[in-house]
This record gives C-alpha cells, sequence and structure tokens, in this order.
C-alpha cells in the first residue's frame, strides 16, 4: 500500500473527527471525535516511520499518542460524569452554569 493511501486515510478520520466536533452537542460524542483525531496523527506517525531506516520513531510516537489519548478519555469522562451528576445531562449547549 502506498504512503499516499495512508495519508488519504488519515485526512478522512481527522475531517470526520473534526465535523463530530462541531456539529455534535453531546460531550461523549465529542470526546469520540477528538479519539479520531488523535487516531489520524497516529497513522500519520506510522506512515511516516516506514520511510525511516529504522522505522521505530514514528512508533514510539504513535505509542505516546496512545498513552495521552487513554489519559485524556479517563480524565474526560471522569469531568462528563461530574457534570452529569451536576447537571443531568451531557449536552453542551444545556450547561451554562461554568460561563462567567
Amino acid at each position: 500500500m502506498a504512503i499516499e493511501h495512508y495519508f488519504i486515510l488519515s485526512a478522512i478520520l481527522f475531517c470526520i473527527g473534526m465535523a463530530v466536533i462541531i456539529t455534535k452537542k453531546n460531550a461523549i460524542v465529542v470526546l469520540m471525535g477528538v479519539e479520531l483525531i488523535l487516531n489520524a496523527a497516529n497513522i500519520n506517525f506510522i506512515a511516516i516511520s516506514q520511510l525511516d531506516n529504522i522505522k521505530l520513531g514514528g512508533q514510539f510516537f504513535a505509542l505516546f499518542v496512545i498513552v495521552v489519548a487513554a489519559a485524556e478519555a479517563a480524565v474526560g469522562l471522569a469531568i462528563i460524569l461530574k457534570i452529569y451528576k451536576y447537571f443531568s445531562t451531557t449536552n453542551l449547549d444545556e450547561i451554562n452554569q461554568l460561563k462567567g
């Protein structure tokens, strides 16, 4: 598979993730959009590492992004659970108490 195919797949995932973040109002769905964007970055890292002679640089970066994404998902879901407990909704438009 040519490297251009990886870039096209990554661009499609990035666009889908960005569209989800912009259009959806549910906080959990927005977090899923962020995960799609991070997976698009991982695909780019792995594709670029195929051009390197050692082929481990991009894979280390991808592993780091996976670890950061797992931590982001855990913290994000904990915040969403607290917000749901306080507001009884995960709709981002209905949560307006934090506005100063």
